[in-house]
């Protein structure tokens, strides 16, 4: 039979990060994976990061829709329709506002008898856990019903820091491993089991936030990455792009997490959607993305952030 794996955790906890270490770890155990992305906008700017490793036909992205609700029925159908292959396994990563209990829930009900009952992993950010402000209660559900809580961003926290994160995590959810993504390999995964463990109900429609997209220019430099991501609202929760820097011929990927720090780095291939930024959360509105991106084109000289 073949196990169903989902990925649940707060925007920029380190989701896709951990999808492709479970990636890499289960292709050298032998095993087949197919991927599976929800995402408000562009699902398939981060499916094209994976083709490096697995072919795109085993990869299916999923936009637009959220699938611990109004999504669910399409996920469902769709694991239904995945190729049986040998060894195979289904690695499933939700989108950051995800009713995690929900999709748990839900996903099970309908689906083939080839399919194991699902398993869910959740990521937590050490640093930024329960400091979301108005959305802790979103945070919290995300690791109530997991088999395994994955603790990432450990570098940026102290000692007494992650002690308390771990405490506090066993209370909501004390039948869940707790782990660390070097820790994780196919042995752990394959002792897991669904969790028993009692959920807090969640009213996820609070957590259904806008989200926005618009056509990205060629950037003359790297600090117009850095002023887009500077000056849009704090109220925005998730930004990422991809464009073109000046004479380069490959594509830089950008993003701006929760917590206002900035990534960019190479992105693998072209996106099949041509050059795009994309926001998730309060505010995002296209007309304010367009002038945002104006903006940046003559502001050239921006400073660039310190990591």
């Amino acid at each position: 039979m073949e196990a169903i794996i989902t990925i649940v955790g707060f925007l920029g906890a380190g989701k896709t990060t951990l999808l492709r270490h479970l990636i890499t770890n289960c292709i050298n155990d032998g095993r087949n994976p197919f991927i599976i992305l929800n995402d408000y906008e562009n699902a398939n700017l981060d499916a094209l990061q994976f083709t490096n490793k697995v072919e795109p036909k085993w990869i299916k992205a999923l936009t637009g829709s959220c699938i611990c609700c109004s999504g669910i029925n399409e996920l469902r159908n769709y694991i239904n329709r995945v190729p049986e292959r040998t060894n195979g396994i289904t690695l499933i990563e939700a989108n950051g506002t995800s009713d995690a209990c929900s999709l748990m829930e839900f996903l099970g009900v309908g689906l083939n008898d080839r399919f194991l009952p699902p398993i869910q992993l959740s990521v937590v950010d050490v640093k930024n856990w329960q400091k979301r402000e108005e959305h802790n209660e979103l945070e919290s559900n995300q690791i109530q019903v997991s088999s395994l809580i994955i603790l990432t961003h450990l570098e940026k926290a102290s000692a007494n820091r992650i002690k308390l994160v771990t405490q506090e995590l066993k209370k909501l959810n004390p039948y869940a491993k707790i782990s660390t993504m070097d820790a994780l390999d196919m042995t752990l995964l394959s002792e897991l089991v669904p969790s028993k463990n009692k959920a807090q109900e969640l009213n996820h429609q609070k957590s259904h936030w806008s989200s926005c997209s618009c056509d990205l220019p060629n950037l003359p430099t790297i600090n117009c990455i850095h002023y887009i991501c500077q000056v849009l609202p704090k109220s925005i929760l998730r930004v990422k792009g991809c464009t073109k820097i000046g004479i380069e011929k490959n594509y830089t990927y950008f993003e701006r997490l929760p917590d206002g720090e900035v990534f960019v780095r190479p992105f693998n291939g072209v996106p099949i959607t041509g050059s795009k930024l994309l926001t998730i959360g309060p505010n995002s509105k296209l007309s304010l993305l367009k002038e945002i991106v104006e903006e940046s084109l003559v502001n050239t000289d921006f400073p660039v952030q310190p990591k």
